[in-house]
């Protein structure tokens, strides 16, 4: 498990090693704070557009500028070794710019998976895209399943208990 969690050098050498392969690299990213059904499936949809699935994993620092200094919940390290525990998960990568598109520029994945709420908005990974000609195809998201909500639903559990 420990081996699918690289350096951006090491997935740059593991990357070209299975292009070598003629194997179709897909890239996905995120903060995955704690992990739920919703992540399991969008996935495993991501991993069924090619052979090899990267998972960019927003680094602790990144998820605060991104989500606010109450997140993430589950430390980067951890967050990573619950991904790497997926059959779905080839590669995880963790990465401290707001956004992945210095490290899709340099891996190059043929298939960048988004949210399928980002469909029909522009997203900086389309410009990455565009610089070596991958695509950018989106999958379902399952509705109402986000760390988000889990998250308010704690709280709501803890000031009922409280009260």
């Amino acid at each position: 498990m420990k081996s699918k969690i690289v350096t951006l050098d090491e997935l740059e050498s593991a990357v070209s090693a299975e292009k070598q392969k003629g194997k179709c690299i897909v890239s996905t990213s995120g903060c995955f704070d704690i992990l739920h059904a919703g992540h399991v499936t969008y996935l495993e949809e991501a991993k069924a557009k090619g052979d090899v699935l990267v998972v960019l994993l927003n680094s602790d620092s990144s998820v605060q500028q991104l989500k606010g200094p109450t997140r993430p919940i589950v430390p980067q390290e951890e967050r990573a070794v619950v991904l790497a525990g997926l059959s779905s998960v080839d590669y995880v990568c963790i990465f401290s710019d707001k956004t992945p598109c210095g490290i899709i520029e340099r891996i190059q994945p043929s298939v960048i998976i988004k949210g399928g709420d980002y469909a029909g908005k522009w997203i900086p990974e389309m410009d990455s895209a565009a610089v070596y000609g991958g695509r950018v195809e989106y999958v379902n998201v399952v509705d109402g399943c986000s760390t988000t909500n889990i998250v308010k639903k704690i709280e709501k559990l803890v000031r009922e208990e409280n009260t």
